[in-house]
């Protein structure tokens, strides 16, 4: 199936590494022009070069912290004007866990919300000039059922399944799709999984066991999704929160 993806242009942030980067790696291997950013300018040079190995379409970037809501805006900018417009977005930055109650409360609602909420607000009037485009959230499996503990992340995830869907009825006749991907536990090297795995490798066994299929899930895994759902070959798909947990959550999802 062609995904037609081929000359579109596409800004992902937090994509030097983990879920962003395969996301982006996946974009150039299918012919898109791809932007990047961490907070980190040697992380984007070095993140750069190495996709542009993979890519047919231009691949471009440059540090950006999302926290500064003039420093992002003016990211976008800079990436849309190089690659000429912005076809897909997927705001990939993520706080991360931790429960140390307020001060991770204020992180992930600054970083995962508003940070995602200014990316959003600043690409749509670009979409439009283009006559549509498509917006991919990444949430998580703690959003939709019960994990571990109470904790920020999952419940300011859990907000961006329900904006997504807001913004998908209202932007979708003007050709805009928005989606959220939420992936189950996902192992990488360096990642939280893999501090689990060594930090307490009875959890991880645990874990393990609780999938369906018997593992965790791969980066590459949730970065199909998410090629898909901001894809052509997804044209009739909106509103949708995609569970990629290789059967790790227990509910019907009606």
């Amino acid at each position: 199936m062609d995904l037609n993806l081929r000359g579109k242009n596409v800004l992902i942030t937090g994509s030097t590494q983990g879920i962003g980067r395969r996301v982006a790696n996946l974009f150039a291997e299918e012919g898109a022009n791809v932007a990047i950013c961490s907070r980190s300018p040697e992380s984007v040079r070095k993140a750069v070069k190495e996709i542009a190995l993979l890519a047919d379409g231009h691949v471009t970037g440059a540090p950006c912290n999302i926290k500064n809501k003039e420093d992002y805006e003016a990211w976008i900018d800079d990436m849309s004007e190089e690659l000429g417009g912005v076809d897909i977005f997927v705001p990939n930055v993520s706080a991360g866990a931790g429960m140390d109650s307020e001060k991770n409360w204020w992180k992930n609602f600054e970083i995962d919300v508003l940070g995602t909420v200014r990316g959003v607000e600043a690409v749509i009037p670009l979409m439009e000039q283009r006559g549509g485009g498509s917006i991919v959230m990444i949430s998580t499996t703690a959003a939709i059922e019960t994990f571990m503990v109470p904790q920020a992340y999952n419940a300011m995830k859990a907000a961006l399944i329900t904006y997504a869907k807001q913004l998908s009825q209202a932007h979708g006749d003007r050709g805009i799709r928005v989606n959220s991907v939420s992936p189950g536990p996902i192992h990488f090297d360096g990642g939280a999984w893999d501090m689990i795995r060594i930090s307490n490798e009875r959890f991880y066994q645990k874990t393990e066991k609780t999938h369906a299929l018997g593992r965790l899930g791969t980066p590459e895994e949730v970065a199909r999704a998410v090629v898909f759902l901001a894809s052509e070959g997804a044209s009739w798909i909106t509103g949708v929160n995609l569970v990629v947990d290789g059967g790790y959550t227990k509910r019907v999802q009606f």
